[in-house]
């Protein structure tokens, strides 16, 4: 065990190291650490490969965002001299004064490599380092690129801290065998050329791109990275259309609370994304979120759809169009609405199949029918029949499935992409639109032939009070909040899941408990949460508050071979509380180097 707990001490003139809780990744630095640990276990195996390779740190970008708007960082990326099979990228962002949280997204040309958001600063500063293993862009990382790195940040007399950010790539050699894509195409905005970002806003229009894929592609799988802003940040507590207008002038945000990202190929749906509930730094109350940020807000998740049973389509030498939509309800007349201020990108990572070979097939056979919505709300009034109390609820359910026959030079397969999902809202605003409840809860699971599944449960509480005197220039928040994020994920995903850290990809690890076989699997679980106030007079303002997080995480083993019977291995745990600004404790295991 590992474990440190520091006492509740202001330190007035420090700077604040922020954080992202979340699990171990590879790097040297655990390569070194899991060797050690096989050679007290009595392996005579190294984790390191032998074959030639190199550890190379590189600095990639130091740049200060201040008035950055439309000014993104720009500058060339040439891979180092020497073979290399694992990449990982350091951001590291110092920020001192007072400044908004802000967006940030990183490309290769206009291809989407990390989309991240900014910690809000303190007048003595904040430092903040994340480490992201990017080791599924490997084809990317292998040759010259521009690098663009958009944080849009504004400086005046209120805003006064630029974000000092420094990107470094290091680049290292293991015996990971995974094949990793051989190409992957952007579906974004394509703005490289310009030295602008390439995400689309879909204020500005919509997001579809119409291109050629080469013939012999075997696997195919898109990803979407998708963030709401201005009315959409906060969109799971949006309500119903019908009732936007429910407490008079001040206008609610609307299209209800739910949330679906679509992908079409040629017009036809070929999976959807249920979003992840993102909170910036700035989010509900800020007092939430130091020096412990949210879940994901460094970080922010992609999402993957298997598109394999599209290739019969997509590898016949025509072009096609890939369109994502951000898509709400409207209940005034019953259907989906699209919206707008969500800020996409996508990219399709291609396994090849050998020179000169054509996939063919039938064409793909969907059923997305299976699709249910049931909406309610009640006003209340009082006795002068003014409008006081909204209630809500929404509920989703959605059922898709897309099968066809694949033919490539190792035969023909059946290929599947099924997704099951299930979301529940029930809001309730009181005290003429100043206090609001929020129950949402998302929970899903994704199914590919290729041997790929997902399933994840997101649930949500939050508790928000507004008092406010404009007159005064005052502004009182109180908040509380739950909130979790379960994933499981079997099989062959595009992203890292933190196994590697843990499986070192032998055909068995060798431990202090004897020989087990490799995960076949992942499971991350952690839960925030806490209470927070916010009270500003003025350009004065204070944000006391605690918040704590447990964070766990498994593997997965199969008990024998055809078995649907699977084992959870403790592999990680931490937990820690925060108040006022001031870690209070920090508890890290790892209960299987404990055995």
């Amino acid at each position: 065990m590992r474990a440190s707990t520091q006492s509740i001490v202001a330190a007035v003139a420090s700077v604040l190291r922020v954080f992202q809780v979340n699990p171990p990744i590879l790097t040297p630095e655990a390569i070194s650490h899991r060797t050690l640990l096989q050679d007290e276990g009595g392996s005579s195996g190294s984790f390191v490969s032998q074959v030639p390779g190199c550890t190379v740190t590189q600095t990639l970008m130091v740049h200060s965002f201040a008035n950055s708007y439309g000014h993104p960082y720009v500058g060339p990326y040439a891979p180092p001299q020497c073979s290399f099979n694992r990449v990982t990228l350091n951001l590291t962002v110092r920020a001192a004064g007072k400044q908004f949280d802000r967006l940030a997204v990183a490309y290769f040309g206009d291809i989407e490599i990390w989309r991240t958001s900014t910690a809000e600063p303190t007048p003595n500063g904040i430092i903040w380092t994340y480490v992201k293993d990017v080791s599924h862009l490997l084809s990317l990382f292998t040759r010259n690129q521009t690098l663009i790195f958009d944080l849009g940040n504004l400086i005046n007399e209120n805003y006064t801290s630029p974000f000092n950010a420094t990107l470094q790539a290091t680049f290292f050699t293991t015996t990971d065998t995974e094949k990793r894509a051989d190409l992957i195409v952007p579906i974004s905005a394509g703005r490289c050329a310009s030295n602008k970002s390439s995400a689309w806003n879909y204020h500005y229009g919509g997001a579809l791109n119409t291109l050629v894929l080469p013939q012999n592609i075997e696997r195919a799988v898109f990803t979407v990275s998708a963030t709401g802003q201005m009315d959409e940040e906060f969109w799971y507590s949006n309500v119903l259309c019908s009732n936007v207008h429910t407490f008079g002038a001040d206008t609610l945000p609307g299209y209800s609370p739910f949330r679906e990202i679509q992908l079409l190929i040629d017009g036809d749906l070929a999976g959807v994304v249920w979003p992840f509930p993102i909170i910036f730094t700035g989010g509900i109350v800020r007092g939430f979120w130091r020096p412990v940020v949210g879940i994901d807000a460094f970080d922010i998740r992609e999402d993957e759809i298997d598109i394999t049973p599209w290739l019969p389509l997509l590898c016949d030498g025509e072009s096609h169009s890939f369109e994502l939509r951000v898509v709400g309800i409207d209940d005034n007349d019953i259907r989906s609405g699209l919206l707008s201020e969500s800020v996409l990108t996508g990219k399709i990572f291609i396994w090849l199949d050998c020179v000169g070979s054509v996939t063919s097939g039938s064409y793909p056979i969907a059923n997305a029918s299976a699709y249910s919505i049931a909406l309610s709300s009640a006003v209340g009034t009082t006795s002068n029949g003014t409008n006081c109390t909204l209630s809500y609820t929404v509920d989703v359910d959605r059922q898709l499935s897309i099968s066809s026959e694949v033919q490539t030079s190792h035969g023909t397969k059946v290929a599947v992409w099924q997704q099951s999902l299930a979301y529940s809202n029930q809001g309730n605003i009181s005290d003429y639109g100043d206090v609001q409840v929020t129950r949402q809860n998302t929970l899903g699971k994704a199914t590919s032939s290729e041997g790929y599944s997902r399933a994840f449960n997101y649930p949500l509480f939050v508790n928000s009070t507004i008092v406010q005197d404009k007159s005064a220039r005052t502004l009182f928040i109180s908040a509380s909040l739950r909130r979790g994020q379960d994933i499981e994920i079997s099989g062959h995903s595009v992203f890292p899941t933190s196994l590697e850290w843990f499986d070192p990809r032998y055909p068995e690890e060798v431990g202090r408990c004897g020989a087990h076989p490799r995960f076949s699997g992942s499971r991350l679980s952690t839960v925030q949460n806490g209470s927070a106030v916010y009270f500003s007079h003025g350009n004065t303002s204070v944000s006391p508050g605690t918040t704590q997080q447990d964070l766990s995480f498994y593997g997965i083993q199969t008990q024998a071979l055809g078995s649907s019977s699977v084992n959870l291995v403790d592999l990680y745990h931490r937990h820690v509380l925060a108040v006022n600004d001031t870690l209070v404790r920090d508890e890290e295991t790892f209960p299987r180097e404990a055995n």
